[in-house]
């Protein structure tokens, strides 16, 4: 036996249920924070069902509701065109968060913030740019599988 052969043998249970587990669990804490939490979370859960039951039941409705917010987000031209400024808008924040200016001081329930943005650097930067073309890729793939375009307007010809 190989050692390519040896390590493929060893990823595809041992190594994949790691894997998955690590991705399940960064995705639930990163649901909430800036970045692709739930995708990472979906990847997780997909490399567990390999293995277990309750992730593959788990995996069948999460991924027939994605297709149906996916056909829903593709359904109109303007739907798409504000998903697309929405990856703009995460860029812009990758920008501000890289930059990281200063901002007022405030509280709130008796957390402070400021005079930096919290978790301000590059790693939130990247994070929020990573979601961006994230999303982008994602768009750009539901439009093409799952964007019904209208038929062909037809004019009325009037002869007369």
């Amino acid at each position: 036996m190989t050692v390519g052969t040896a390590f493929k043998s060893w990823f595809r249970r041992t190594g994949s249920e790691i894997l998955g587990w690590i991705l399940t669990v960064a995705g639930v804490i990163l649901i909430p924070a800036p970045g692709p939490g739930t995708l990472v979370l979906v990847a997780g859960i997909s490399l567990l069902s390999r293995n277990y039951v309750w992730a593959q039941k788990l995996l069948g409705p999460l991924e027939r509701r994605a297709i149906e917010a996916a056909k829903f987000g593709v359904a109109t031209w303007p739907r798409i065109f504000l998903s697309f400024l929405g990856g703009v808008w995460l860029v812009g924040l990758g920008v501000v968060w890289w930059i990281s200016p200063e901002i007022p001081e405030f509280s709130i329930l008796s957390v402070g913030f400021g005079p930096e943005l919290p978790a301000h650097g590059w790693g939130t930067a990247i994070g929020l740019w990573t979601s961006a073309i994230a999303a982008w890729g994602l768009l750009a793939y539901s439009v093409v599988r799952w964007h019904e375009p209208r038929g062909p307007r037809t004019k009325a010809h009037s002869n007369a």
